[in-house]
């Protein structure tokens, strides 16, 4: 053989070189993000344990595992209207492993009675799942003696004031505790406490009279006789509590208002874990027992896209944000 035809290794060039090292980083970079979840994902909630909220998150979070073969736990961040929590997520890395049971409060409320807003509800956020809504209800301790809507009129009118507690500063019990004094002229002074477990705990022993929170975690307690559900702030009655009136029946539209409950993250999380973790709720939210569980809490469950869910909190923020700042309703 011709020494001068032999066959030489092949030198690339350096644009070939540095061509073939970018393929091969990119190359290299595919396998990990396809691999998510690879480690735990973290679902914080803005109030303590036991209100309605964090019912929801361990739900969820239980049957999430199941489906994305990863652990999914619950972090309680309570605070300051949600926003202690909200802030945690709009400023953690957008890599599909810090997630927030978003809902009413954190998104559409609680940043409106800061002086300046700590995160913008609709673009510091990815909206990935809409789960559902509940309504709240205005409700009485037993000892209080109140039945009706009007009878919780007619008593703080009588007295001058009337004591009323909610999950906290800021949630959408205190909120809607502010709106109802506004609008029907009564002297309601709040009595805060952290989250709906013990403001429930001081209900029950008549420490105060009448409570406003998510009607989630009251329903046994209605059913038991232990506490008396006066309104529901939804448009329609309750089909846990058929027989208690609605704000629109006691002629107070202006006081309906339900909280809502979605999964988001920080903002700019990558297309394809959204589309799996809103695929991946959608189908938990679709399970009989799931949608038996979230009926006997009081929470309507609709599976929906993440385009209608974000065009849902971009409406919620529109309405909710300017009642409360309307309202002068402050931290």
């Amino acid at each position: 053989m011709n020494p001068s035809r032999q066959t030489r290794p092949h030198r690339p060039t350096r644009r070939a070189a540095l061509q073939i090292l970018a393929a091969g980083v990119a190359g290299a970079a595919l396998p990990a993000f396809a691999q998510w979840p690879d480690r735990a994902i973290k679902i914080i909630v803005t109030f303590p344990p036991g209100g309605s909220s964090d019912v929801l998150a361990r739900v969820m979070a239980e049957q999430l595992a199941k489906k994305l073969g990863q652990p999914v736990v619950v972090d309680n961040k309570p605070g300051a209207g949600g926003t202690i929590g909200g802030s945690l997520v709009a400023s953690a890395p957008a890599d599909g492993y810090t997630l927030m049971l978003s809902n009413t409060t954190p998104i559409a409320l609680g940043p409106f009675t800061l002086d300046k807003l700590p995160y913008d509800p609709v673009t510091g956020f990815t909206h990935v799942a809409y789960l559902g809504a509940a309504p709240l209800v205005v409700m009485a301790s037993k000892g209080s003696g109140l039945k009706t809507f009007a009878d919780f009129e007619a008593l703080a009118r009588k007295e001058g004031r009337i004591d009323f507690g909610s999950g906290g500063p800021g949630s959408i019990g205190h909120i809607h505790g502010e709106l109802l004094k506004k609008i029907t002229g009564i002297n309601m002074v709040h009595v805060p406490y952290r989250g709906g477990a013990p403001m429930s705990t001081d209900l029950l022993a008549n420490t105060i009279p009448v409570g406003i929170d998510v009607i989630t975690s009251y329903v046994p307690f209605f059913k038991s006789g232990q506490l008396v559900p006066l309104a529901v702030t939804g448009t329609q009655r309750s089909p846990l509590m058929p027989e208690v009136p609605t704000m629109v029946e006691l002629h107070q539209p202006k006081l309906v208002l339900e909280n809502f409950f979605g999964l988001s993250g920080p903002a700019k999380l990558p297309p394809d874990v959204v589309a799996r973790l809103n695929a991946s709720c959608n189908e938990v939210l679709a399970m009989p027992e799931i949608q038996k569980k979230l009926t006997e809490l009081g929470i309507v469950a609709k599976p929906e896209s993440v385009a209608v869910f974000n065009g849902f909190v971009k409406e919620q923020v529109e309405v909710l944000g300017p009642t409360v700042k309307g309202a002068g309703i402050k931290l």
